[in-house]
């Protein structure tokens, strides 16, 4: 009985791996999904780990077992939950590595998307502050731009405010792939931000 004892102690403490793990890296991937987000500009820091805790869960708790069946049939001698420990560690760790990947393909759009945003910002300003039509407050507060996405990383929409109080803006949308001033158009006085809610 001590035999027996000692080595299913052994195999336990062989195959007690995932959990720790899984906890681990939960956080390192929530913290990793906001600085390196794989689409857009990213969750919160909350979203980021629940979204985490999510994709974790779903390869321990559906993917692992059935791997582990799989693996049993190759290494009968291993215990059932020492299999699922160490498909389950084999499947966090990849999960890790593709999001660590995908973060960092995905920088370069985003870094790309950032500088055709700050280009489209910086030629609004300037059309914006030569149209007389625009008055003589919004020539004056071109500093105020704000910038929203039509076409991320080509089309853009730039306001400036017409009052003090922002309710309403002249607007001119930007296509950064023109040259200046072609790709330069009349966009309305709607603000940014009204049309964005607008949009959810």
């Amino acid at each position: 009985m001590e035999r027996v004892w000692s080595s299913r102690l052994r195999w336990k403490l062989r195959g007690a791996w995932l959990a720790p793990l899984v906890t681990a890296l939960v956080v390192a991937e929530g913290a990793l999904l906001t600085r390196l987000p794989i689409s857009g500009e990213g969750p919160d820091l909350v979203g980021a780990l629940l979204l985490a805790a999510f994709l974790n869960l779903l390869l321990v708790a559906a993917i692992a077992p059935l791997l582990g069946f799989v693996l049993r049939t190759a290494r009968p001698d291993l215990p059932a939950f020492v299999a699922r420990d160490r498909v389950g560690v084999v499947l966090v760790l990849l999960l890790a590595a593709g999001l660590l990947s995908a973060g960092l393909l995905h920088r370069g759009d985003r870094n790309a998307e950032h500088a055709a945003a700050r280009e489209a910002l910086t030629r609004g300003r300037a059309w914006i502050g030569a149209q007389q039509e625009a008055g003589p407050f919004a020539r004056a507060h071109t500093g105020y731009a704000d910038v929203y996405a039509i076409e991320p990383g080509a089309v853009y929409r730039v306001c400036v405010p017409l009052t003090s109080e922002y309710r309403a803006a002249y607007c001119a949308a930007v296509d950064v792939e023109q040259p200046w001033p072609a790709g330069i158009r009349y966009a309305g006085a709607e603000t940014n931000q009204h049309l964005a809610a607008g949009m959810r």
